[in-house]
């Protein structure tokens, strides 16, 4: 059965960082593509990042370049999500999913992953 955990969220002030963790079971990870979905009140989902684990190769939407960075660790079945400069913006629900196959790229919509977490607050107040 396959399981995705996130955690790491909390409360920060504008500019701190946090990391976000997304542990896997049910599968080891190898050639597949993961993504970071956040989801604010009011508002729909939105994918901000991926990243394919066949190669390492990561997407970012607009609003997290450079300020969010994608890493995997295969031994551990996980997937990060480093979140720097943290902006009131950046104030939602996270979720992490994934998808098996190889398309990976911040396009993607929510019907495209098979499996997701069950989500990680941010908070960015001052």
């Amino acid at each position: 059965q396959v399981q995705l955990v996130e955690s790491g969220g909390g409360s920060v002030q504008p500019g701190g960082s946090l990391r976000l963790s997304c542990r896997v079971s049910g599968f080891s990870m190898s050639r597949d593509c993961f993504g970071w979905f956040r989801q604010a009140p009011g508002k729909e989902r939105e994918l901000v990042a991926t990243i394919y684990t066949g190669d390492g190769v990561t997407d970012y939407v607009d609003s997290v370049q450079g300020r969010f960075t994608l890493s995997q660790d295969n031994s551990k079945n996980t997937v990060y999500m480093q979140m720097n400069t943290l902006k009131l913006e950046d104030t939602a629900m996270y979720f992490c999913a994934v998808k098996f196959t190889r398309t990976c790229t911040v396009l993607l919509g929510p019907a495209a992953f098979n499996a997701w977490g069950q989500g990680t607050q941010v908070t960015v107040s001052s």
